[in-house]
């Protein structure tokens, strides 16, 4: 498991965003897997994340790619910190918790998003 910043994580879903001339070369996406609860998850989300709440997710595994890029996410970073090494410990290869959650996101890339 690795920690990624807010920061990072937008650079890197911006480059994987790629266009018609480069999408060979762009990065894949990572899966943003979203380990908050539902009403957590209603105030505020990263575009296009997964909700998958913590109490969950050890019944729902085997419903996640072992071989892509996961990056977890939470309110602050400590869930997600214990999901996505819960996650390594599973045999997955490229887990990443992204340091700070949702709140770092919304200090550092998104002012705009509603905070709790």
């Amino acid at each position: 498991m690795q920690q990624i910043t807010a920061v990072r994580l937008a650079a890197w879903l911006t480059d994987s965003a790629g266009t018609a001339a480069d999408e060979a070369d762009a990065p894949r996406r990572p899966l943003l897997l979203d380990v908050r609860e539902p009403w957590e998850y209603e105030l505020c989300r990263l575009p296009d994340s997964l909700l998958l709440p913590m109490q969950t997710l050890a019944a729902r595994v085997d419903e996640l790619d072992r071989q892509g890029d996961i990056v977890v996410i939470c309110h602050h970073g400590v869930r997600s910190r214990q999901v996505a090494s819960f996650l390594d410990r599973q045999g997955f290869n490229s887990i990443y918790n992204l340091a700070g959650g949702v709140d770092a996101w919304a200090r550092e890339v998104d002012p705009a998003m509603r905070r709790y």
